[in-house]
């Protein structure tokens, strides 16, 4: 059977996209299945860097950590590319060829900012994963909104280009992307803004067609994680006995984000 290729899309840095990525990366490895793994941010790969910092961690203090497999993009030969033909499309159309029939799932880390490569991944998503904090600066990312009623007032430019991938799917005869807006360091109080916050969201999701999935709140470990490619799953591996309240209550977000995808053949175990 095909892979199943999950894309985290998000045009904004700072949004938690390559902590929700290595998460359910890991999560998915965890539970069993085989994942490749693409990092599309050919400058800063915080995703294949997670990943690179898991596998010297395992291998530097004995553990056995689940691991997806990190896969690079193929160099192409200019030569060999056919009249008007994109070198990037060349090289990420054959990179996700040679992992079908490899892996269950592909993940693919797109990004913070418009590329090629970006436009051509939205375009394979089974599921599009965008991350987005809880703010108006963020939500930019998705609508243009009044300035003093908060109104929707149309798309933008990432919620477009959205569009434009479910366009060019529907013409090749694949199925329709399942997009998955999650909202991370969303407020626990109900103050103001975040009520404006979520009828917003809420009423643009109806609008141009997204699920709206609760995220990771603001937390320290998700930043002393990542030196050491690990994640809130493999505490127990490095010898936490007792996780604290706000570990418990991590595990338990990230366990609601995976059931939210609702990926085909995943039922949470963890």
């Amino acid at each position: 059977m095909a892979a199943h290729i999950i894309v985290f899309g998000n045009e904004k840095g700072g949004s938690g996209k390559s902590t929700n990525c290595m998460h359910i990366t890991t999560a998915l490895t965890r539970m069993g299945f085989t994942v490749g793994a693409l990092d599309l941010d050919l400058r800063q790969r915080s995703f294949g860097r997670y990943i690179e910092n898991r596998a010297r961690t395992s291998e530097k203090e004995g553990l056995n950590l689940a691991l997806p497999e990190m896969v690079e993009l193929p160099n192409i030969d200019p030569a060999a590319l056919a009249p008007g033909e994109n070198i990037y499309d060349r090289r990420l159309t054959e990179a996700v060829a040679g992992m079908e029939g490899r892996f269950d799932f592909i993940v693919i880390d797109c990004p913070g900012s418009h590329t090629r490569l970006s436009q051509v991944a939205h375009s394979l998503a089974d599921t599009l994963v965008t991350p987005l904090n809880d703010s108006f600066i963020d939500f930019d990312l998705l609508a243009k909104v009044d300035p003093e009623t908060h109104k929707v007032l149309g798309p933008s430019v990432y919620s477009e280009m959205v569009w434009q991938a479910r366009q060019l799917r529907a013409q090749a005869g694949l199925n329709p992307i399942d997009w998955v807006v999650v909202r991370n360091r969303v407020g626990t109080q109900r103050m103001h803004n975040k009520k404006k916050i979520t009828d917003a969201v809420d009423g643009l999701a109806r609008r141009v067609g997204f699920r709206v999935a609760p995220g990771f709140s603001e937390r320290v470990i998700f930043r002393e994680l990542f030196p050491r490619g690990l994640t809130l799953l493999d505490l127990g591996d490095i010898g936490v006995k007792n996780l604290n309240i706000s570990n418990v209550a991590a595990r338990q977000e990230l366990r609601e984000l995976v059931k939210a995808l609702k990926l085909p053949g995943v039922e949470v175990a963890f």
